[in-house]
C-alpha cells in the first residue's frame, strides 16, 4: 500500500497492496501503534542509554553510553513484522519459530513479552531492570549487537548474512505444527546463499513439515549503497519471486495506520493460505507443492526517525543504517534531536510508574510458550531425543589379518546409515549437494528416497530414487543444505552432511559461524545441548586424481582447527571398522562440529572391530602388527593420519623392513587429529608423557598426513623432539594423475617416505642405506614412466597388501 508520505520517506510508490482488508478496529489499531512505539523506544534506549531509562529527568550526556554501537535501520520494520505475526500466533493458537537477522527490533519485543526478564531476572520489568537491559547492549560484559545465543528465542545469529531462509526451513522440516516467520533484509537478499535458498520451497512436504513465511524487507539501503531488489520495478520483483515458486503479497508505505491495516490483513491471508494447503494435503494424504505465500514489505530505512538532520537525509536513507545520530556527545543539535525523538514515543504514557509496560498493552502478546521468544524449538536441546542406534558392530568388516583385505569402507557405513534412517523416521536427515550415490551411501535408498517435489518423469523410475516423503535432501548448494542441517539440529534433531572434500570450502565461513554459535551457547546456562553438526568429507584429495587439480584440496581441516577447542573435533578413520566406531561416537555427541574424513573407494582393512573400537577410543596408538620395536628403542617412528596415506606409510614401512631388516620401526596411527596437541590447548590433547611414549623425544618421525603438512607441525609445536618431525602431505601439486603419481608428486608415496626415512637415519645406518635408497628412487621413476605410458599404476601398487 503506497501511502501518503511514502515518497517523502524515501519509499518507492509501488501501487496498492494485494490485500484490501482492514481487519483492525480503531481500538486494536491504537494499541498496536502504541505497542510498536514502545518497542522503538526500547530500540533507541539499547543504542544510546546507560542511565535514566524512561527519561524521568532531562537527558544528560552522562546518561549516554560512551561508545555507540548497533543498528537502527531495520529495527522498525522487524519489530512491525514481529508484532503482526504475534497477533496471528494468538489468534490461531499456532506454534511459530521466527529465525531472522536483527537485534534491537526483536529483543525489544522479547523484553516486552516478559521472556527476557524470565530468563534474566536482573533485567526485570521495572526501572532498574530496564536500565540494566539498556546498558548491556553492545557494551563490555553484556551482549553483542546481533541475535546472539544469549538471546532467548534465537537460533539464528545473522552476523554473516545469507542463511535466514535455509535455517528457517531446517527448523520446520519434520515440525508439522511450526510456521517460521523469516525476515530477510534486502542487503542479505543480495548474497548467493540467500538467493539459492529461495528454492527450499521445493523440498517442503505439506503433510509432514511445517512452513516458512518469508518477509522480504525492502528498506532500500545497505550500509552505504542502495539495494538491488528495492530499486528494480515492482513487476520485475514480483516475477522474480513467482519464478522462485512463491506467491508474493506486497505491503508498502510509511503511514502507520494504513500500514498496520495492510500488514494485519496480509499476514492473516498468508497464514490462512498456509493452513489451507496443509489441511488439504493432510486430509487426503496427497503430497504436492503449493506456491507458498511470502510478503514483500517496503518501509523506510530507519522508519520513524527524523527525515532530515543537519540538512542530510536520515529516515529513508543509508545514514539510518547503524547509529542514526552518531555525534550526540559533541553536537548539541543532535543531542537535542535525540531527546525529542525518544520523547516523541511518549514513554511516560507507555510504562507504569514502576517501569513496566502498561496493562492494556501487556495483554497484546501471546502467553507462555506461544510467545515466539519462548518457543521450545529455539532451545532445541530441551526437545532433543537421542537417536535410536542399533549396535554398529553388526556391520563389522571381518578382518582376520591386517592389511590384506580390500573392502568398501563407505559402502559398509552406508548400510548402517540405512538402518539409522529406518529407526529414526522423523528426527534424522541425510543431506548433501548431489552426492549420496557418488559417495557410496546409496544403501539408504532401500529404506528411504530423496525428497523431490518438482515433478516426475518416467525415467526417474530407473534409479532416480525420488519421492515426496524421502528423508534424503540433496540440492547443489552446499550453503543451503548446510543451513538446513544447522536449523534442523538447532531445533532438536539429528543429521549428517556428506560432501566432496575439495568443495566443502564453499561453506568455510558458514561453519565458522555455527562453531561460534555453539561456543557461546556453552557459556549460557539455560541453553541445552543440541546434536552435533556432523560433516562427512569423502571423494578425498588422494582419490581425485581423475578429476585433476581443481578437485584436490584437503584444507578444510585447517579451517576447523582454527575454531575453539571446546566445539570442534576432527577424525580421520583409517579403515571401515574405525569409520563405524567414529560415526557412532559422533551421532551420540552434542554441541560439536564433527569433521570426519574418509575416502569412498575400496581400501585395505587393518583392524578387527574390537581393535578398531579400542584404537578410536584412544584416538591414536601404536599398531603392534606393523611394528618391530617391541621391547626396544625404535630407530624410527613411522606415523600416519588418514586412510590413503596410511596405506602408503605401511608400504614404506614394509619396504624398509624388507631391505633394511635391522631397523627397529614403530608404526603409529592417528584417528583423532587433536590428540597431537598438548592437553592444555585442547581437551583431547595428550600430555607430554603420553606423546613421548608414542613418538619418542629423540627419534626421527616420518609422518604421512592426509592434508597440508604444516598443520601437523602447528599442532605439535614445541613438543620435545619436534625438530625431528618430518611431515609429508598435500603440497598443492596435482593434475590428471594416477593415484600413485599424485602421491609421488606430493611426497606421500611409499618410495618417497622410505627414502626420507633413510635420510633421517644416517646416524644409525651410515651409508648402509644407499643401495636401498637407489632402488626406491628407481621404482619411483619407473612407476611415473609406467603411468605416463599406460595411464595406470603398476600392479604391485594396486594389488599391494601387508607382507608380514
Amino acid at each position: 500500500m503506497a501511502t501518503k508520505g511514502a515518497e517523502d520517506a524515501g519509499v518507492n510508490d509501488t501501487g496498492p497492496s494485494e490485500v484490501k482488508d482492514k481487519p483492525l478496529s480503531s481500538d486494536e489499531l491504537d494499541k498496536l501503534t502504541r505497542y510498536f512505539h514502545a518497542t522503538l523506544y526500547l530500540c533507541l534506549g539499547m543504542l544510546y542509554l546507560k542511565e535514566n531509562p524512561l527519561l524521568r529527568e532531562p537527558l544528560k550526556r552522562e546518561h549516554i553510553k560512551p561508545r555507540l554501537l548497533g543498528h537502527w535501520g531495520s529495527d522498525a520494520g522487524q519489530s512491525f513484522t514481529y508484532i503482526h505475526f504475534s497477533r496471528m500466533v494468538k489468534k490461531y493458537d499456532l506454534v511459530i519459530s521466527g529465525p531472522g537477522h536483527g537485534a534491537p527490533g526483536l529483543i525489544s519485543n522479547f523484553y516486552l513479552e516478559g521472556v527476557y526478564s524470565e530468563t534474566y531476572p536482573n533485567k526485570s520489568e521495572d526501572v532498574e531492570g530496564l536500565q540494566r537491559f539498556f546498558k548491556q547492549f553492545s557494551f563490555p560484559g553484556g551482549i553483542g549487537s546481533h541475535m546472539t545465543p544469549e538471546t532467548p528465542g534465537s537460533i539464528h545469529e545473522g552476523g554473516e548474512l545469507g542463511y535466514s531462509i535455509s535455517h528457517a526451513f531446517g527448523a520446520v522440516f519434520d515440525h508439522p505444527k511450526t510456521i517460521a516467520l523469516t525476515i530477510v533484509g534486502d542487503g542479505e537478499a543480495e548474497t548467493g546463499p540467500l538467493a539459492t535458498s529461495w528454492h527450499s520451497n521445493k523440498f517442503l512436504n505439506p503433510v509432514t513439515d511445517g512452513a516458512v513465511l518469508p518477509v522480504l524487507h525492502l528498506n532500500g539501503y545497505k550500509i552505504n549503497n542502495p539495494t538491488i531488489l528495492a530499486r528494480i520495478s515492482e513487476d520485475e520483483l514480483i516475477k522474480l519471486m513467482q519464478g522462485y515458486g512463491w506467491t508474493p503479497y506486497i505491503v508498502a508505505g510509511s503511514n502507520l495506520e494504513e500500514m498496520h491495516q495492510a500488514m494485519a490483513g496480509t499476514v492473516e491471508k498468508c497464514v490462512q493460505e498456509i493452513l489451507h494447503y496443509q489441511k488439504e494435503a493432510r486430509e487426503d494424504g496427497k503430497v504436492y507443492r503449493p506456491r507458498w505465500p511470502m510478503i514483500i514489505l517496503r518501509s523506510p530505512k530507519g522508519w520513524t526517525a527524523p527525515r532530515k538532520v543537519e540538512d542530510h537525509y536520515l529516515e529513508g536513507f543509508f545514514r539510518a543504517h547503524q547509529i542514526p545520530l552518531p555525534k550526540v556527545h559533541a553536537d548539541n543539535e543532535q543531542f537535542k534531536i535525540l531527546e525529542a525523538w525518544m520523547r516523541s514515543y511518549k514513554p511516560d504514557q507507555l510504562f507504569t510508574e514502576e517501569g513496566k509496560l502498561i496493562p492494556e498493552l501487556k495483554e497484546l502478546p501471546p502467553k507462555g510458550n506461544k510467545r515466539m521468544s519462548a518457543n521450545p524449538i529455539t532451545n532445541g536441546g530441551t526437545i532433543r531425543k537421542p537417536l535410536k542406534l542399533e549396535d554398529f558392530r553388526k556391520w563389522a568388516i571381518k578382518v582376520t589379518k591386517p592389511g590384506t583385505l580390500m573392502a568398501p569402507s563407505m559402502n559398509t557405513f552406508g548400510e548402517w546409515m540405512a538402518d539409522i534412517m529406518k529407526r529414526n523416521p522423523t528426527n534424522f536427515r541425510l543431506m548433501g549437494p548431489d552426492e549420496t550415490e557418488s559417495n557410496k551411501l546409496s544403501a539408504v535408498y532401500a529404506v528411504t528416497k530423496k525428497v523431490w517435489m518438482g515433478g516426475y518423469l518416467p525415467e526417474d523410475e530407473d534409479g532416480g530414487n525420488l519421492a515426496p516423503q524421502g528423508r534424503v535432501k540433496e540440492m547443489l548448494s552446499e550453503h543451503t543444505v548446510e543451513g538446513w542441517l544447522e536449523g534442523y539440529t538447532l531445533s532438536g534433531r539429528h543429521g549428517l552432511l556428506n560432501s566432496y572434500e575439495p568443495f566443502i570450502h564453499i561453506i568455510d565461513s558458514m561453519v565458522n559461524q555455527h562453531a561460534k554459535w555453539l561456543e557461546k551457547c556453552a557459556e549460557v546456562s539455560w541453553r541445552q545441548q543440541v546434536s552435533s553438526l556432523n560433516i562427512l568429507l569423502t571423494s578425498t584429495v588422494w582419490r581425485q586424481d581423475h578429476n585433476g587439480f581443481t578437485h584436490q584440496d584437503p584444507g578444510f581441516l585447517d579451517v576447523v582447527a582454527n575454531k575453539s577447542p571446546e566445539v570442534v573435533r576432527i577424525y580421520l578413520p583409517p579403515d571401515g571398522n574405525c569409520l563405524l566406531s567414529v560415526m557412532d561416537h559422533c551421532f551420540r555427541s552434542t554441541n560439536y562440529v564433527n569433521t570426519i574424513v574418509a575416502d569412498k573407494q575400496l581400501h585395505l582393512q587393518y583392524l578387527n572391530m574390537d581393535d578398531a573400537i579400542a584404537h578410536c577410543t584412544k584416538g591414536l596408538g601404536i599398531w603392534p602388527w606393523a611394528s618391530n620395536d617391541a621391547g626396544a628403542e625404535p630407530d624410527l617412528v613411522m606415523a600416519s593420519c588418514g586412510d590413503v596415506v596410511t596405506q602408503e606409510a605401511l608400504a614404506a614401512t614394509a619396504l624398509l623392513r624388507q631391505h633394511l631388516p635391522e631397523l627397529k620401526i614403530r608404526f603409529v596411527n592417528v584417528v583423532d587429529l587433536f590428540k597431537l596437541m598438548p592437553h592444555k590447548y585442547h581437551p583431547h590433547g595428550t600430555t607430554a608423557e603420553e606423546y613421548a611414549a608414542l613418538f619418542t623425544s629423540d627419534r626421527p618421525v616420518v609422518f604421512n598426513f592426509h592434508s597440508y603438512p604444516w598443520l601437523v607441525h602447528r599442532l605439535t609445536y614445541q613438543r620435545e623432539g619436534q625438530q625431528l618431525m618430518h611431515v609429508r602431505g598435500y603440497r598443492e601439486k596435482g593434475n590428471i594423475d594416477t593415484p600413485l603419481e599424485l602421491a609421488i608428486r606430493n611426497g606421500t608415496d611409499r618410495f618417497g617416505l622410505a627414502m626420507l626415512a633413510i635420510d633421517c637415519l644416517k646416524g644409525v645406518l651410515g651409508n648402509r642405506g644407499s643401495a636401498a635408497r637407489e632402488r626406491f628412487e628407481k621404482e619411483k621413476i619407473d612407476s611415473m614412466a609406467y603411468a605416463y605410458e599406460t595411464g595406470l599404476d603398476p600392479e604391485d601398487f594396486t594389488g599391494w597388501t601387508w607382507p608380514f
